[in-house]
């Protein structure tokens, strides 16, 4: 990762030279996976102790080498947790496996829809902010609960755009839209998004990052996926900072009439 990236990603005031996040889960073969975060140069990968063996992809045929020789910064999560207490446990046995303070803190609060925990969410972040861990919390796109998030130390937030795996795309825009305008940290689009096209809009709204697997393992060819999401994320950042023109509710002439020409003059 070039030190002096022109528009780097900053988290818990590391620098990052890609906005995609990418995760591991899912793909048809370990060279796949590896092909894939190839192509698209995510700056981080994510990954989860509570891994069950799919494919090619289990600890025992090499999934932890894989990821060490890919060279690229390793997200552990808490996927899978249901209790505070369990979702710290993973948290400190991640840091012991990855020796890195980074954690994707999900705790699970339905097993059908895959919803955050809400209740709980805060009081696990905060716990492991004490504990030392630079959080990422997966949260939904709720203001109220994202605002306490930070509060008790989150310096990002990874809001919904829908229920993970769907990828059904931003389903509240309102609501994320609102969660942008309100706070002033990272906000990284997790879960939902299946379109490239989903990833471009959420960074041309201002979103910082997104993060991405179902939509990228799972489609026919998920290294060709996985670079259309890249360019689709460098695409929406550029719109974002070069600033979309403003909606408007009458048609507007592109080429303005400023008198007659003068081939129709006699």
């Amino acid at each position: 990762m070039p030190a002096a990236a022109p528009d780097p990603l900053l988290l818990y005031g590391q620098p990052f030279g890609s906005r995609l996040l990418l995760g591991t889960a899912r793909y048809p073969s370990p060279q796949v996976l590896e092909n894939a975060v190839r192509r698209s140069q995510p700056c981080m990968l994510t990954a989860s102790l509570r891994r069950q063996g799919a494919g090619g992809l289990d600890p025992a045929q090499g999934f932890w080498p894989l990821l060490q020789q890919m060279q690229v910064p390793v997200l552990p999560n808490t996927a899978g947790c249901h209790s505070l207490q369990e979702a710290v446990t993973t948290a400190e046995m991640a840091r012991e496996v990855f020796q890195t303070r980074w954690i994707k803190l999900e705790l699970i609060g339905d097993d059908y829809t895959l919803q955050p925990d809400t209740l709980n969410l805060v009081a696990a972040a905060e716990q492991l902010i004490e504990r030392g861990f630079w959080v990422l919390p997966y949260s939904t796109d709720d203001l109220v609960l994202c605002q306490r998030l930070v509060d008790v130390g989150c310096q990002a937030v990874m809001p919904w755009a829908a229920p993970i795996g769907t990828g059904k795309g931003p389903i509240n825009p309102y609501a994320l839209r609102t969660l942008r305008e309100r706070l002033p940290v990272p906000l990284i689009v997790d879960a939902g998004l299946g379109l490239p096209s989903h990833a471009c809009q959420v960074m041309e709204w201002g979103f910082d990052a997104v993060l991405l697997n179902t939509a990228v393992a799972l489609a026919r060819d998920p290294v060709a996926m996985a670079d259309a999401f890249a360019h689709a994320v460098r695409a929406g950042r550029q719109a974002f900072l070069a600033g979309t023109m403003t909606p408007q509710d009458s048609a507007q002439p592109s080429t303005p009439v400023l008198g007659t020409p003068f081939w129709h003059h006699a």
